[in-house]
């Protein structure tokens, strides 16, 4: 049984993600820091939860015992957060990426695959924003992803198969759950306050379902290895403008919750330009691989979580905040141990 290492498995994409892999029959290392906890995880016999810090080298090391792949989650996700602690959010982001891609190529994994972003195109007028699409990040959250693609790719050799991933903005319901992503917050505001405020709403932006980046990355680990050997491939499915995502959810909550209509769309202004169509017709040309699962379906899937009663506090509880739950526990960051 071959054995797969997810950092930060424990998170968002992760909780979903990890019971794909133990269905498709691997062995599952989840080595994460457990900000958000581990209660998202299933109980298999197959799965091996380690809580430790991706900085924490001989740490990571020891995890890394047995396993062939690694599907690298783990970061300081999202611009907020990033900019709570710039430095130490560069730590986690960016400066141990090379340490731990090093520590994976010498303990013999055979694949690597990092989890970028899409967000790496900043602003582009381009009709299709391509993988060959100068990086133009905004942030440095955004940076930083970007900057890591080119340590992964000098790894590149017969021994270490290398991938990198662009998602776009993931949306859908998962066990540990996140509402601070453009669909999933618009969902939230239309339940919970029977009114959408849309900031900016010209924005392009690429959005993919959250079960559909997981089979995903379940597919990377079994393209033979001339397919996907030092490539960069887009993720996204549809692309819309902010305005239409919250017209879309509007429509979606009220059918599936009439209770709650009329649900009210505002408007403000947005200090966020990030806008971009991304293309990803190369995923689907090279591997075949096509999302589809729609928005649609992600935002009916939030309502029946809500229905279910599986997003208690949802007002209140930080947890489903990512800024919120980093802010709080950022002297928990400063204290890891961090061995080289």
């Amino acid at each position: 049984m071959a054995t797969v290492l997810v950092t930060g498995g424990a998170g968002y994409v992760g909780c979903i993600l990890v019971p794909q892999l133990l269905e498709a029959g691997y062995a599952v290392t989840v080595y994460d820091l457990m900000l958000f906890g581990s209660e998202g995880l299933p109980s298999h016999p197959d799965l091996r939860v380690i809580e430790g810090d991706i900085r924490d080298l001989a740490a990571f090391r020891s995890a890394l015992d047995g396993a062939q792949a690694v599907i690298h989650l783990a970061c300081i996700s999202n611009d907020p957060s990033f900019e709570l602690d710039p430095a130490l959010s560069k730590s986690i982001n960016y400066d141990c990426f090379e340490p731990l891609v090093a520590a994976c190529k010498a303990s013999g994994v055979r694949r690597f695959i990092y989890a970028s972003t899409s967000s790496v195109y900043g602003v582009s007028d381009a009709p299709e924003v391509t993988e060959d699409h100068p990086l133009l990040p905004l942030t440095d959250y955004n940076k930083y992803k970007g900057l890591c693609e080119p340590i992964l790719l000098r790894y590149q050799s017969p021994e270490l198969t290398t991938v990198i991933l662009r998602p776009a903005t993931v949306c859908g319901y998962s066990p540990r759950m996140r509402l601070d992503l453009t669909v999933n917050i618009l969902t939230h505001l239309a339940v919970t306050q029977r009114q959408v405020t849309v900031f900016g709403g010209s924005q392009q932006r690429p959005n993919i379902h959250i079960q559909d980046l997981a089979e995903l990355y379940v597919k990377l680990l079994e393209f033979p290895d001339a397919q996907v050997a030092g490539e960069t491939f887009n993720a996204g499915y549809q692309n819309h403008t902010v305005a239409e995502l919250a017209e879309m959810v509007r429509r979606v909550v009220e059918d599936e919750m009439p209770q709650l209509a009329p649900i009210r769309i505002t408007t403000s202004p947005s200090n966020d330009l990030r806008s971009y169509h991304v293309c990803s017709k190369k995923i689907a040309q090279r591997l075949g691989y096509v999302p589809t699962r729609t928005i649609e379906e992600a935002i009916r899937q939030l309502c029946q979580a809500f229905r279910a009663g599986k997003l208690p506090n949802s007002l209140s509880d930080e947890r489903y905040v990512n800024v919120k739950t980093v802010k709080r526990l950022t002297a928990k960051l400063l204290r890891q141990p961090v061995a080289a």
